[in-house]
């Protein structure tokens, strides 16, 4: 499965679009996090633990969206785009959105 943020791909055509696919997942901040996070503000840098958080969501996300675009037989996704939003206090959501398509070689 081709994934792609561009709505064309090279040496391919789009022959059929077969709609707009999506995947989202939630996640909480977890207490402990939440301290070590605390504590590296005060010195600074990356807080990793958040960062792992996102890319762990962003992931399941995009896994899920995959998965959407499998059950219509897609050869691809075009046009992926991520949005996020806080759902409730300390709960956010990213949600993994695109075109699923087949293709044909040009």
């Amino acid at each position: 499965m081709l994934i792609a943020n561009t709505e064309n791909i090279a040496h391919k055509e789009v022959s059929e679009t077969l709609g707009l696919v999506r995947g989202n997942s939630t996640r909480a901040r977890f207490f402990g996090r939440d301290i070590v996070a605390f504590i590296k503000n005060f010195a600074g840098g990356e807080v990793s633990e958040y960062s792992d958080l996102l890319t762990n969501t962003r992931n399941a996300a995009l896994e899920r969206m995959v998965e959407e675009a499998k059950k219509l037989n897609a050869d691809a996704v075009i046009n992926v785009r991520f949005t996020t939003s806080n759902v409730a206090q300390g709960v956010s959501e990213i949600l993994a959105f695109g075109t699923a398509v087949k293709l044909k070689d040009v």
